[in-house]
């Protein structure tokens, strides 16, 4: 038995470490933008690796020892990346410049094996169509771009026109699924008719009606009632 769980956690340490290492060297890409190819790749190894952890002759035995030993040895890993710059980057990488002060940088580029194609319709998705727009871009360890707009293609905010804005904060909510939440409700300084007496502005008489009710920093009340109705078939398009 003993013989069993070295064997197995022996195992786990191993494979955990050497698909790291593959994952590493296959790219960030495939976090964001899974591939059929990636897909099939991605089952297959892991596949692979929970076979060669798991022992086929004591396979519960294996199969457990293999589950804590991956949850120990991730927690162990997160406790250490907190503590230690070089262990962090080493298995989580470092944010990759792919353009600086609008321009490509090709070594880069070639480094994470990321197309102009696909750098272009990354970009299109953070609503970028001209690279020429582009201060900065960089490709972060989870795959996706952040991007930074040259100063005159960003929007133009209210600081810049120095007009003052009123506080926005979080809605509070009032009602859910026909419950007031009355610590919302009190904190807000409010009482339980003032919402009845609100509610009935809405043509609605009991509170069981509503499904959500909230209330923005600004004193609006949004208020949704509760569908009894049934969705006739293709009502809504997304059947």
């Amino acid at each position: 038995m003993k013989h069993i769980i070295f064997t197995s956690i022996l195992a786990t340490i191993s494979i955990y470490f050497l698909v790291l290492v593959l994952t590493r060297f296959m790219g960030r890409k495939v976090l964001s933008q899974i591939t059929f190819l990636d897909f099939v790749v991605g089952v297959i190894v892991g596949s692979v690796a929970a076979n060669t952890m798991v022992n086929q002759k004591n396979s519960t035995v294996s199969g457990t020892t293999v589950l804590i030993a991956l949850s120990a040895l991730t927690i162990l890993i997160d406790f250490f990346n907190l503590k230690s710059f070089r262990l962090r980057k080493l298995t989580d990488s470092e944010p990759i410049v792919i353009i600086e002060n609008g321009h490509l940088l090709y070594e880069n580029m070639k480094k994470t094996r990321l197309s102009m194609d696909t750098l272009m319709m990354m970009l299109r998705e953070n609503s970028v169509f001209e690279i020429s727009d582009v201060e900065f871009v960089l490709f972060e360890t989870d795959g996706k771009l952040s991007v930074l707009k040259k100063s005159q293609k960003q929007p133009v905010t209210p600081a810049d026109l120095c007009i003052s804005t009123t506080y926005k904060g979080l809605t509070k909510d009032l009602i859910i699924d026909g419950v007031i939440m009355k610590e919302n409700l009190y904190d807000a300084k409010l009482e339980e008719n003032w919402l009845v007496d609100q509610l009935k502005g809405y043509g609605i008489f009991t509170v069981a009606e509503v499904f959500y009710a909230g209330l923005d920093t600004s004193g609006n009340l949004f208020v949704s009632r509760r569908n009894r109705t049934r969705e006739k078939h293709g009502q809504h398009g997304i059947e």
